[in-house]
């Protein structure tokens, strides 16, 4: 299957990954955000997802584990169709997925340590409390956080809230992670900080990543494969070197944030710059 921009992706079929979108379209009333989506997630990869905003980034990663369902279209986990299952039995699926949400969304009113058990409260009956003290230490171990157990998210600092949030997306020891903006508002450092968890996740548990950025300095370093959508299609599809070279127009301006001469144009003309018509005293009377 072409995306008309050069990048082949062949015809995509339920066993082709452990996540597969086929030829899913997504309507809010008039509004079509993803057209004809046929996505199929590598096992043990890292798949980035790129693009401007409101071109369907994050509608396309809550698709992944049915956030929302397809207006058109069929979602596949481990070449089983799930889009089509109540809420009672996706529930049991989601199990096999962490999802790391943009801002964290850690519950204020809840320690550290009971932001990480939550998801398994949610699905277990916990009846060992060795067996939660030493599950909540091991997950936060893995994000550095090991002695935070007893601090509540407002003491912590934007990054060390991604990284308590990472470790609750981890605590039910999922096959497949979904991150949402995961650097978003951070500094370079502290950016960098989640990019090297991401891989190790990646690497230590050979975990299938997702991630949905605009932060092209984390995609080229966390990225097996990088797509790009534009529009509610994919307009791009490839390794990193492969997105660096483009040829497609639209691609290069987003990777290399560079405004298009057109809206460039538009920017220059409106809005001249020149002396009020009105001085604020004029306003008095």
């Amino acid at each position: 299957m072409s995306n008309g921009n050069g990048d082949n992706q062949g015809v995509v079929t339920k066993d082709d990954g452990v996540v597969v979108l086929k030829n899913v379209v997504k309507k809010f009333g008039e509004n079509v955000v993803l057209k004809d989506v046929s996505l199929a997630i590598e096992k043990g990869k890292t798949t980035v997802i790129i693009g401007p905003s409101g071109c369907g980034k994050t509608v396309l990663l809550k698709h992944l584990i049915l956030l929302l369902r397809p207006t058109v279209g069929e979602v596949y986990f481990k070449g089983e169709r799930i889009d089509e299952f109540n809420e009672h039995d996706l529930d049991k699926i989601r199990t096999n997925y962490g999802f790391l949400f943009q801002g964290g969304a850690l519950f204020d009113s809840l320690s550290v340590a009971e932001n990480v058990l939550f998801p398994v409260r949610q699905h277990y009956k916990i009846t060992s409390k060795s067996g939660i003290d030493e599950l909540v230490r091991t997950k936060l171990a893995m994000v550095g956080l090991d002695g935070f157990q007893n601090y509540y998210p407002g003491n912590l600092s934007g990054g060390q809230r991604k990284r308590v949030a990472l470790a609750r997306a981890i605590a039910l020891n999922p096959e497949v992670i979904l991150y949402d903006e995961p650097t978003t508002g951070l500094d370079p450092i502290r950016a960098d900080i989640i990019n090297e968890l991401i891989l190790k996740m990646q690497r230590g548990l050979g975990l299938t990543s997702v991630v949905v950025t605009h932060d092209m300095t984390s995609a080229y370093k966390i990225a097996d494969r990088i797509i790009m959508l534009h529009e509610g299609k994919i307009y791009a599809d490839g390794d990193a070197e492969h997105i660096r070279n483009h040829p497609n127009q639209i691609v290069q301006q987003f990777i290399n944030g560079r405004v298009s001469d057109d809206d460039l144009e538009v920017l220059r003309m409106s809005g001249t710059i020149s002396r009020s018509e009105f001085e604020p005293l004029d306003l008095e009377e």
